[in-house]
C-alpha cells in the first residue's frame, strides 16, 4: 500500500524506525515529530525567527545570507560535529527538514564537505506527516472490536497483550481518567497521531482487525483522530466483568504502588512524595464538582489519612478507604450509564480471561 507519492518508500522508513536527523528548529520538532527522529537543528528558534522575518521583509536572498551569518564559526562547527556523530551512530539514517528543502540540503552539503554522504527525506517532514495521516485514514477502516469494562478491569493490559491490539493510552502517555496522567509529558497532537499511525503500520501486514480500549473522544490532552474515532463509535464491544476485589487490587498496583515507586525514583524521596501526593489530590480535585463539594471534602480527608498511613508504614491498601466509595458512587455508575447507550454493540461479556480467550478465538 503506497500511502504517499515519493521515490522513497516512506512507509518502510517509518515502520523500520529508521533514524531521522531532524534539522528543524526545536519549536517545529516539539509541535510535531516522528518516533525515530532526533532533533539536531540547523538553526535554533531565535535564529529561525530572525531568518523568517528577514525573508518576509527582504526576500529569500537576504534571508539565506542572514542564516549563514548566524550559523558560522564555533556555532557551525559544534552543530556539524553533532551531525557527524549522529551519522556515525546511525549509518542507515536520513536527514529531514520541513519540506526537504534548503535546510536539509545545506546540512547534507556540509556533511559531504567533510566526507560524509548522507541521504535526505524527499519532501521532508511534510511527506512523513502525510504518510501518517493517510495511514490513519486507511487503516481505521478495518474492523474494530473495543474492550469495555469498569475502571480496574485490566482493559489496557489486555489490549497491550494482544497481537492486534493498539494501546491508545500507552501511545498517549495517559490512562484516560482524572487520575490518568503519568510521569511522561504527553505529546503534542501531531506527534501523538504520528506514533499512533506507525503503531498501526507496523501491524498492518499481519493484522486485519484492530482491538482497542473503549475510549472517549480524548485521552488526556490528545484527541483520537476523527477517522478512527468515527469507526470506534460503530465498533462491537467485548466487556470485561471482573469481581470488585480484583479490580481494586489492579488499581492499587497501578495507581498507588507503581506511581509511588515512579515518583520517588524520578524525583527523590522528599520531592517525589510531594509530587505523588499532589498527583492524587489533583485527580480528586478534577472531579470535585461532579462529586459535590461535601463528598469531595470527605473523600479528600480520607485521602489525606491514607497518605499519612502509607508514608508511615508503606500500606497502600489504606487508599481503599476513599477509592472504593469513589468507584461505587462515581466511576462505576458513570461507566455503566455510558455502556448502556452502547448495549446494541456488545457482543461478549466475561471475566478478563474469558474475554481474552474469546478475542483470540475470533
Amino acid at each position: 500500500m503506497e500511502l504517499v507519492p515519493s521515490p522513497q518508500n516512506i512507509r518502510q522508513i517509518l515502520t523500520l524506525d529508521t533514524p531521522l536527523i531532524d534539522v528543524r528548529a526545536p519549536i517545529e520538532f516539539y509541535q510535531g515529530s516522528m518516533p525515530s527522529a532526533y532533533n539536531l537543528p540547523l538553526m535554533d528558534d531565535e535564529e529561525r525567527a530572525a531568518v523568517g522575518t528577514c525573508y518576509k521583509q527582504h526576500g529569500s536572498e537576504k534571508a539565506v545570507a542572514l542564516g549563514h551569518q548566524l550559523v558560522k564559526g564555533d556555532i557551525r562547527d559544534n552543530r556539524l560535529a553533532a551531525w557527524r556523530e549522529a551519522c556515525h551512530r546511525f549509518p542507515q539514517g536520513y536527514i529531514c527538514c520541513a519540506r526537504g528543502g534548503m535546510r536539509s540540503h545545506i546540512v547534507q552539503q556540509w556533511l559531504k564537505d567533510i566526507g560524509i554522504d548522507y541521504p535526505l527525506i524527499i519532501g521532508g517532514y511534510k511527506a512523513l506527516r502525510q504518510t501518517t495521516i493517510d495511514a490513519i485514514n486507511n487503516l481505521s477502516q478495518r474492523p474494530i472490536t473495543l474492550i469495555g469494562g469498569c475502571t480496574g478491569s485490566g482493559k489496557t493490559t489486555l489490549v497491550r497483550d494482544l497481537a492486534n491490539g493498539i494501546n491508545l493510552e500507552g501511545i498517549a502517555r495517559h490512562r484516560g481518567s482524572s487520575f490518568g496522567r503519568t510521569l511522561e509529558e504527553q505529546f503534542r497532537q501531531a506527534t501523538f497521531e504520528n506514533h499512533l499511525a506507525i503503531a498501526m503500520l507496523k501491524k498492518a501486514d499481519q493484522q486485519t482487525h484492530w482491538i482497542l480500549e473503549d475510549e472517549g473522544r480524548a485521552i488526556g490532552a490528545n484527541s483520537i483522530p476523527d477517522p478512527l474515532r468515527i469507526q470506534m463509535e460503530k465498533a462491537t464491544i467485548a466487556v470485561v466483568e471482573d469481581p470488585f476485589e480484583r479490580r481494586i487490587e489492579r488499581l492499587k498496583e497501578e495507581y498507588f504502588d507503581r506511581m509511588t515507586h515512579d515518583f520517588l525514583i524520578t524525583y527523590g524521596d522528599e520531592k517525589g512524595w510531594a509530587a505523588y501526593s499532589e498527583y492524587l489530590h489533583h485527580g480528586l480535585s478534577a472531579i470535585r464538582k461532579r462529586l459535590g463539594s461535601q463528598r469531595a471534602v470527605e473523600l479528600t480527608n480520607l485521602l489525606d489519612n491514607a497518605l499519612a498511613e502509607q508514608k508511615t508504614n508503606g500500606n497502600t491498601e489504606a487508599h481503599f478507604a476513599w477509592l472504593c466509595p469513589l468507584l461505587i458512587e462515581y466511576y462505576d455508575p458513570m461507566y455503566r450509564y455510558q455502556l448502556s447507550k452502547k448495549e446494541d454493540r456488545i457482543v461478549f461479556k466475561g471475566t478478563y480471561e474469558e474475554v481474552m480467550q474469546w478475542l483470540i478465538s475470533c
